[in-house]
């Protein structure tokens, strides 16, 4: 196996004059910036549409084919004549280290209102209407209700008329999106690198997925949830946590031989090289917690789709290029299932050292898997070291490497480098030696999330480009 490096940060982080990252100039310039640096991965979070609702966050969207319309670029709206210079210069914002979302969601949905006035259809719109008939159909039903009614599905009763320009609008709002991105996916493919794609494994209850396809998840008769996704309470949280995502009706998708899970698979290939499995192990066996319930200790386990779901995924997409998180408490059967058909796990430094002889420490990596020094959800490695581990647990970090590094973030990152895995992705914020400030995400939180950004460019990745080059993977 060919041995790549990449770097983990979402498009929402990158450095624009738009208060919030988009898939515009800066995005072409981060390419740029890391293929001449040995790395050949870019992994992003989930495209998925966020909302204030939901926290912002790309896990609890509203729809999981859907893209994210405030990731796209006024840029490249203005380049295609959609919108003129003082449409453009009136919504740019000043650099900050945090995304404004309520003002981000109002100047953007300003700016695609123009464009779509000035927008005439044409052959490739149709086409991508055609092609993504599947889901864009429902979606765009879905987003003109929800958005007039400002209620959850299950509570809509005499649904408002809607126009044919009300469905089209939503429809636009998805091409340019898709347009966006492809262009951007190929000039990344076309400079070596991949791109990484996140997949979460549940959408929201109030999602255009659920709505349209309530036989393939667990509810009730009114349409809420009757049992809800979560974990267990371990050693991270004494009442679990809980989500709150509907959870599939494997019975019935099996039934149907799972047409429906091939196909989002099919649409995630389409925007992605590799895509990371979201919570893995709920493919061999989910948590359900009773709908109502305030934390997930009343919950249990059931058997997923398992072996049969990945037969299934294997004959249509034989080089399965997927990755599975298989973080926490993972068991033989989640283990079994990932290496039945080779598909690589996760490794993540910062969970190292928290116990004697860890997985997560590199002398005790297996070939195919993948390394990360954090991952969103993490501290950034600098605070990591001094506000998260004991005292004793310091002390392994030094003892493993030999040494007291001026940086923690590079001796970590040195590590992951050195290491015989396939693939090592380092989180941009423990590149750019960054505290806790960066951190992009905190489980069981809502507020402050999603938030972190670059406000500018970093001018060298001189480090990571050494690391390549001294361990083999340029």
């Amino acid at each position: 196996m060919k041995r790549e490096a990449g770097i983990l940060v979402h498009v929402s982080s990158l450095p624009s004059p738009f208060g919030i990252g988009d898939m515009g100039p800066s995005a072409y310039r981060f390419v740029d910036l890391i293929s001449q640096r040995g790395q050949s991965l870019w992994q992003i979070l989930p495209l998925n549409p966020t909302d204030q609702a939901h926290g912002n966050s790309p896990y609890f969207s509203i729809s999981l084919f859907a893209g994210n319309p405030i990731l796209i670029s006024p840029e490249l709206l203005y380049m295609d004549g959609l919108i003129d210079k003082n449409t453009l210069d009136s919504v740019k914002i000043e650099a900050s280290q945090r995304v404004d979302y309520p003002r981000v969601y109002t100047f953007k949905g300003y700016v695609l209102s123009l464009a779509f006035d000035r927008f005439r259809e044409d052959e490739e719109f149709e086409r991508f209407c055609k092609a993504n008939a599947f889901w864009l159909e429902d979606f765009a039903r879905f987003k003109v209700l929800r958005d007039k009614t400002r209620r959850p599905w299950w509570e809509w009763k005499d649904n408002p008329t809607i126009s044919d320009k009300e469905l089209l609008k939503e429809k636009f709002v998805q091409y340019i999106f898709y347009k966006q991105w492809h262009s951007l996916k190929s000039y990344a493919n076309g400079k070596g690198v991949k791109m990484v794609g996140d997949l979460p494994i549940y959408p929201a209850p109030d999602s255009s997925e659920v709505w349209a396809n309530r036989e393939i998840f667990r509810l009730r008769v009114d349409g809420l949830p009757s049992v809800v996704a979560g974990v267990p309470p371990d050693y991270f949280s004494k009442t679990g946590q809980l989500w709150g995502n509907p959870v599939y009706n494997w019975d019935v998708l099996e039934k149907r031989g799972f047409d429906w899970w091939l196909l989002r698979l099919k649409h995630a290939l389409e925007l992605f090289d590799l895509v990371r499995l979201d919570h893995f192990r709920g493919f061999s066996a989910f948590y359900c917690v009773p709908f109502g319930e305030k934390t997930a200790e009343k919950g249990w386990w059931e058997e997923g789709p398992g072996f049969k779901l990945f037969s299934k995924v294997r004959e249509n997409f034989p080089h399965m290029p997927f990755i599975a998180e298989d973080l926490g408490i993972i068991t033989e059967d989640v283990v079994s299932l990932r290496k039945g058909f080779g598909i690589p796990g996760m490794k993540v430094l910062a969970f190292a050292f928290y116990e004697k002889n860890s997985p997560h420490l590199p002398h005790n990596y297996e070939e195919n898997c993948v390394v990360y020094t954090t991952t969103h959800d993490n501290m950034p490695l600098r605070d990591w070291f001094e506000l998260e581990l004991s005292q004793e647990q310091r002390e392994r970090v030094i003892s493993y490497l030999g040494y007291t590094p001026q940086k923690i973030s590079h001796a970590l990152i040195r590590l992951a480098y050195m290491s015989p895995v396939r693939y090592r992705i380092i989180a941009m914020q423990d590149i750019l030696n960054l505290g806790k400030e960066s951190r992009m995400n905190t489980p069981a939180t809502v507020e402050g999330n999603w938030e972190w950004r670059m406000t500018h460019m970093p001018e060298t990745l001189d480090f990571i480009g050494e690391m390549a080059q001294i361990y083999g993977i340029l």
